[in-house]
C-alpha cells in the first residue's frame, strides 16, 4: 500500500537479540540500522550522571533540554550502534543491568518519550531503517511495511544476556540477571504508555531455539514473500 514505510521494525523483551538479528538484518537489505533501546539507555545514564530520580519527570524533562543525541554506525560489523550524548560517546557505559533497568523506568515517562519518539520519525522518515525496540511497530512507525516480534524464555535471555557481559570482561551473575529481565518484562508490559507487546500485523518469532542468522533467515523470507 502507498501509505505504508519502507521499514522493518523488530520488537521484542530485552535479551531475545533483537540487535543482533537487527544489524544482521540492516546489512542484508542495505539499510540503516536504528537502535531505539540505546537512545533510552542514553537517558538513563544522563539521568545517573545528573544523579536524577528516573522517574521525577519534572528533573528529566529540565535534562532533556540540554540533551543532545547522536547515533553512528558501528566501527565494527558486530558492534553495538555508537551513541554520543552532548558530543561525548557514551557506548561502552550503555549495556550495563543497571543502565538497563534505569531505561526501563525512564521510558515510562511521557516526556521521555515523546523526545525520542520525534527523534526516532526523524531518522526513519527517508525509509529504509531497521528499527528496533519495544514499541517500533505499535507506536513509533505503526504505519511500517515489515513488523517482527522476537520473543524467547526468560531462563534463555538470562543466559544470552550473562554471556555477552561476560565477553565483555564483566562480572554477572545468571540468577541476578534473570530477576532483572522477569523484573523489566513485568515494568515494560505493565506501564500505561506504550507498553511492550507485538502490533496486530506483527510477525512473531520464538528465537529461544533459533540461532541469530536463523531468525534473519525467517525474517527475510517474510519481507521477499510479502513483496
Amino acid at each position: 500500500m502507498s501509505d505504508k514505510l519502507n521499514i522493518v521494525t523488530i520488537d521484542g523483551p530485552s535479551g531475545v537479540g533483537k540487535s543482533t538479528v537487527s544489524r544482521l538484518l540492516a546489512q542484508r537489505l542495505g539499510y540503516t540500522y536504528l537502535d531505539t533501546g540505546a537512545m533510552y539507555r542514553a537517558v538513563a545514564l544522563a539521568c545517573r550522571e545528573a544523579d536524577i530520580d528516573p522517574s521525577d519527570e519534572r528533573a528529566v524533562a529540565a535534562l532533556l533540554k540540554k540533551f543532545s543525541l547522536n547515533l553512528e554506525p558501528p566501527d565494527q560489523v558486530d558492534a553495538d550502534v555508537r551513541v554520543f550524548l552532548n558530543s561525548r560517546e557514551i557506548t561502552p557505559f550503555l549495556r550495563t543491568p543497571e543502565i538497563a533497568m534505569t531505561a526501563s523506568k525512564v521510558s515510562a515517562l511521557p516526556v521521555v518519550r515523546e523526545k525520542l519518539t520525534q527523534l526516532q520519525r526523524q531518522i526513519g522518515q527517508h525509509g529504509e531503517i531497521v528499527a528496533e525496540g519495544r514499541d517500533t511497530g505499535t507506536v513509533v512507525f505503526p504505519n511500517a511495511s515489515w513488523k517482527f516480534y522476537l520473543d524467547a524464555s526468560p531462563e534463555e535471555r538470562a543466559r544470552r544476556r550473562t554471556e555477552q557481559l561476560e565477553q565483555k570482561g564483566m562480572k554477572v551473575d545468571l540468577a541476578a540477571i534473570l530477576q532483572q529481565i522477569i523484573k523489566r518484562d513485568r515494568n515494560d508490559s505493565t506501564r500505561s504508555l506504550a507498553p511492550l507487546k507485538p502490533a496486530d500485523d506483527a510477525v512473531i518469532v520464538d528465537s529461544s531455539r533459533m540461532s541469530a542468522e536463523d531468525v534473519v533467515k525467517v525474517i527475510l523470507s517474510h519481507i521477499t514473500h510479502s513483496k
